[in-house]
């Protein structure tokens, strides 16, 4: 079992239910580290805004974003572009996901490679 879980939510919309959607993703990559299971923790789309949002210790979810961290694949980088969190996600230090080479975009996570890997995708 393996699984791959995508952050598409944004911070910047929906407050309470985009804040709800990130600490299911959050605590669901938690149970799966916890029981020993390889997970893949992504932000995808305007997900890509997380990355400065979950950094701030006053963010309620700080904590448990720490505790998964060493979990996170990276960041979508053709969403980070197209949906303005690419200079976040530059100082941030996390990966860029490039492999799926949509046109007119500098890449973005492959969710075939992910299947093809055995991985369940799960979104959030």
């Amino acid at each position: 079992m393996k699984a791959a879980i995508l952050v598409l939510s944004d911070p910047t919309h929906g407050k309470e239910e985009a804040l709800g959607r990130v600490f299911n993703a959050l605590a669901s990559a938690y149970d799966f580290k916890q029981n020993d299971v390889e997970v893949k923790v992504m932000f995808n789309g305007t997900g890509t805004r997380w990355i400065t949002e979950l950094a701030n210790p006053e963010n309620p979810v700080h904590g448990l974003f720490e505790a998964v961290k060493d979990t996170v694949a990276g960041v979508s980088c053709g969403c980070a572009d197209v949906f303005g969190a690419a200079e976040d996600v530059e100082s941030s230090g996390y990966y860029y996901l490039t492999e799926n080479a949509v046109p007119g975009t500098r890449g973005l996570p492959s969710v075939h490679r992910l299947v093809a890997d055995g991985f369940t995708v799960i979104t959030f």
